[in-house]
């Protein structure tokens, strides 16, 4: 497999070394410095493009590579809003856009417990909801695309709650933010954001009623395991064209 890497930070440099571990090549490294040759003449021969950069950059990244003919992996956040134009544009173009919020197995196993957590809380009552990230003080977005993932599966399956906000204590550039904690609406969830050292990621979800308190938690440990998530993910895509996630991965690996 001929890969692209756009993005050469950490994760950048360690998607590289799994990629020669597994055998395939990093035909080509984007970064700030040769943005510019992001483009067909570039691209040409790439199998898979991995993006990982900035929510200011990952639109025109992944549209470039779409419009290239390039399939493309994606796991930058804090710019999704923007998602479904890129996914339509896939389907248009007969392309392939592989995107998740934290490409982690654990993670997405979290996912599921979440979802299904949610839908039992319907069934029982007395309990509110919030969930907690804390992340390294490079990270570019808050809250985490992952803390919003999991916002969004309590949203969909816990009747109570209607959509999310972000506590995040000198975090400026917060989205959907509150200062305190107590203007978060009833029928919100949450989502509580620190920034700290070199923290890779952890992620809780507290559910606390007047007895007692039930958590999920996942920690991550370093950033191979996300790199290695997104290289599986380019094997995955390879060949392949549409849109596609995680749970499409992890649906093949039964």
């Amino acid at each position: 497999m001929k890969a692209a890497i756009i993005g050469y930070g950490k994760m950048g440099r360690e998607i590289e070394r799994i990629l020669h571990e597994r055998g395939h090549e990093a035909a080509l490294v984007i970064d700030t410095e040769n943005a510019a040759e992001l483009d067909a003449e570039h691209l040409r021969g790439i199998d898979v493009a991995l993006e990982f950069t900035t929510p200011a950059t990952a639109y025109r990244n992944i549209r470039t590579c779409i419009e290239c003919g390039v399939a493309v992996v994606s796991g930058t956040t804090g710019w999704t809003d923007r998602l479904p134009e890129l996914q339509a544009l896939c389907h248009e173009r007969g392309g392939a856009l592989f995107y998740a919020s934290n490409y982690c197995l654990g993670v997405n196993l979290m996912f599921r417990l979440n979802r299904c957590l949610a839908e039992m809380m319907n069934r029982v009552g007395g309990y509110d909801v919030r969930i907690g990230e804390v992340h390294h003080t490079q990270k570019k977005d808050a809250p985490s695309g992952t803390a919003i993932t999991l916002a969004e599966g309590i949203v969909e399956n816990l009747d109570a709650k209607r959509g999310w906000v972000n506590y995040a204590p000198g975090i400026a550039h917060a989205a959907n933010r509150v200062e305190r904690s107590e203007e978060t609406p009833a029928d919100c969830v949450e989502i509580r954001s620190v920034r700290e050292g070199e923290v890779p990621g952890v992620h809780t979800v507290t559910y606390e009623s007047a007895d007692d308190v039930l958590e999920i938690r996942h920690t991550i440990r370093n950033r191979r395991t996300l790199a290695a998530g997104a290289v599986t993910a380019a094997e995955f895509l390879c060949g392949k064209r549409g849109v596609f996630g995680m749970d499409d991965l992890l649906q093949q690996s039964k």
